[in-house]
C-alpha cells in the first residue's frame, strides 16, 4: 500500500448522517387503500352481476324464454348436472315445460345441505304456478320443479 496525499485530509464522510425516519403513516395508508379497493371490488360484483336472488330469477327467465322459442339446447344447458345426466342432450324434462310461456314472479331463499338455493316462483300462461329450485353450479342452474303452494 502506498502512503501518499489523500484528496480529503479528514477521511471519508459517513453516508448517513441523520437519524432514521419511520414511514408508518405511509405503510398504513397503503394498507387502507388496499382494503378500500377490495371492498369496492366486492360491491362492484353486486352492481354488475346482481344479487344471487337476481341471478336465479334471471336464469329462470332465460330458461323460460328458451322454452318459449323452442330452444331446447339452451334450456338443457341451464339445468343442473343431476337433471342433465338424466335427460338426453338438447332435451328438457316434461315437468319443466309447463303451459308456456311462463313468467317469473318472485323468489325466496332456501337452505340446502351444502349451501343456499333459491326457489323461483313461475306463473304459467294457464294461471298455474310452479316453484323452480335454482342452485349454484358454476353459475345459476335449475335443479327441480314443484307446484307452488
Amino acid at each position: 500500500m502506498t502512503e501518499g496525499p489523500y484528496l480529503y485530509d479528514e477521511g471519508p464522510a459517513p453516508l448517513h448522517t441523520g437519524t432514521p425516519r419511520r414511514r408508518n403513516g405511509l405503510i398504513l395508508a397503503g394498507l387502507a387503500a388496499t382494503v378500500l379497493v377490495a371492498v369496492g371490488m366486492v360491491a362492484a360484483l353486486f352492481v354488475v352481476r346482481g344479487s344471487p336472488a337476481e341471478q336465479a330469477e334471471e336464469a329462470v327467465g332465460v330458461f323460460l324464454s328458451a322454452l318459449d322459442h323452442g330452444d331446447a339446447e339452451t334450456a338443457h344447458g341451464l339445468l343442473c348436472q343431476a337433471v342433465r345426466g338424466e335427460t338426453p342432450p338438447g332435451e328438457v324434462p316434461a315437468e319443466y315445460d309447463g303451459a308456456a310461456p311462463g313468467e317469473v314472479v318472485g323468489s325466496t331463499e332456501a337452505e340446502v345441505g351444502d349451501g343456499a338455493a333459491y326457489d323461483v316462483e313461475v306463473r304459467w300462461d294457464d294461471g298455474a304456478t310452479s316453484s323452480i329450485r335454482v342452485i349454484n353450479e358454476s353459475g345459476a342452474r335449475l335443479c327441480g320443479i314443484s307446484p307452488a303452494g
